[in-house]
């Protein structure tokens, strides 16, 4: 008997002789087998329909369907083809035999039986049915842990992966903060300088045009050496054109103070804590910080940004990180436009341009929309424009975590949506959707 001793095994005999199956049925009821018994293949086929034997002694020379026929049924039928079946025949010919285990029988036991032969056979290929379905448990268990081994080190391996990505991203934000927060403080502090000393050179001036006319009135015809100096150095046009000197320096300085604080927005150090913020301010910072990619440059005409503000209420997020995603799609939406300006072989390309659109949706989140007008993409480069590493960019000009960084600030840290919609020869945009206040 096999190992497993809990219950009987189960041994079916089909054979249309009846001594024959007394015979057996005796031999294998005394050695402590359950035993079933079918006198023809069709009653032995419906019997085994019902409930599964360990093994079959099956008669080769039976009424309606034979031997042979009864086997391959069986092998053919997924539930049952699994069963050892051992051919009972007085046939002796090589053929018989052939044909038998090439229907997939285990074995042949031939007549008159020896019983010593039969026990042995039965006990034999119950052992080997017994073994085998261990066996094929075993590797299925094995493949199921190898799977799940599997899927374990992938799960590892993305985690891994991810916390690259988060730590470029951190190690990037942190040097970027710092290195634009300096500056912005090293351009306040001479912009600061510049305007106090703006007005009151203003106010200077002003007293000595006011104390130069004075003297004019006074003493109108002045001696010939000042009136050749006046000439040398057209007085009446310094006169009328110093203020307004003094006025576009004020205005340049304005506008580097603007730069300072767009900087000092751009970098906002928020990383423990999300802040209320006004989403234009971080679109305007990103914009300036790009406006020189923006500009003419060369053969390349402008890109033109057409501003589609709507009316949005301060939105609770990492405003750095948020600027950081701006960034980088404004960015890739000016690659886009150069990528179609130099790919454009014949005539002009049109307009460049870069539309950003902002809205609130069902007054719980706001959307940002940012879009280009370049080449577009096909279904294949969308389907992984989010994954890490992926780029589509010639080597040493994108690492392919730009993306990959944006997807993860929006869904991760803001519990928003990145989604992103392209169609060849007409372009490509981006939709960053932030809800306005998560709590």
């Amino acid at each position: 008997m096999s190992a497993n001793a809990e219950k009987k095994e189960i041994v079916l005999i089909v054979d249309d002789n009846s001594n024959n199956l007394g015979v057996l049925y005796n031999l294998l009821d005394d050695s402590s087998f359950e035993v079933w018994i079918a006198q023809d293949g069709e009653s032995a086929i419906e019997k085994v329909g019902y409930s599964h034997p360990d093994l079959i002694l099956l008669d080769i020379m039976m009424p309606g369907i034979d031997g042979f026929e009864t086997c391959n049924r069986l092998k053919t039928n997924p539930q049952t083809m699994g069963i050892p079946v051992i051919f009972m025949s007085a046939l002796s010919e090589a053929v018989d035999k052939v044909k038998g285990l090439s229907l997939g029988a285990v074995d042949y036991i031939t007549k008159p039986f020896q019983q010593e032969e039969v026990l042995a056979r039965v006990k034999l290929h119950l052992k080997l049915s017994y073994l085998t379905k261990k066996i094929e448990k075993q590797n299925q268990e094995l493949e199921q842990r190898v799977q799940e081994r599997t899927a374990e080190l992938t799960r590892t391996l993305n985690e891994l992966k991810q916390a690259q990505i988060q730590l470029v991203q951190t190690e990037k934000m942190s040097s970027l903060g710092q290195l634009v927060a300096g500056v912005a403080h090293e351009i306040n502090n001479p912009v600061s300088f510049i305007f106090g000393n703006l007005n009151h050179a203003s106010q200077y001036i002003k007293d000595l045009v006011e104390h130069l006319e004075i003297y004019q009135k006074n003493y109108p015809n002045p001696v010939q050496e000042v009136v050749d100096h006046a000439q040398e150095i057209e007085i009446d046009y310094l006169l009328e054109d110093l203020p307004n000197m003094i006025t576009s320096m004020k205005v340049g300085a304005e506008r580097i103070s603007n730069i300072s604080v767009s900087l000092r927005n751009f970098s906002r150090s928020d990383t423990s804590a999300k802040v209320s913020v006004n989403i234009h301010e971080g679109l305007e910072s990103t914009i300036l910080i790009l406006r020189h990619r923006l500009k003419a440059s060369g053969n390349r005409p402008e890109i033109h940004v057409i501003k589609e503000y709507g009316n949005l209420p301060l939105v609770n997020c990492y405003a750095g990180q948020l600027n950081q995603v701006f960034m980088n799609l404004m960015a890739n939406a000016i690659d886009a436009l150069e990528d179609k300006l130099a790919n454009c072989q014949e005539g002009k390309p049109g307009d460049l341009k870069i539309t950003i659109r902002t809205e609130v949706t069902n007054e719980k989140s706001v959307k940002i929309h940012i879009g280009d007008n370049g080449q577009g993409m096909n279904e294949t480069v969308l389907t992984q424009l989010f994954e890490a590493f992926f780029t589509t960019k010639p080597a040493g000009k994108g690492t392919g975590l730009g993306l990959s960084i944006s997807y993860q600030i929006v869904v991760e840290k803001h519990g928003g949506k990145l989604t992103c919609s392209s169609v060849l020869g007409e372009g490509t945009e981006f939709t960053v959707e932030i809800p306005i206040d998560e709590s």
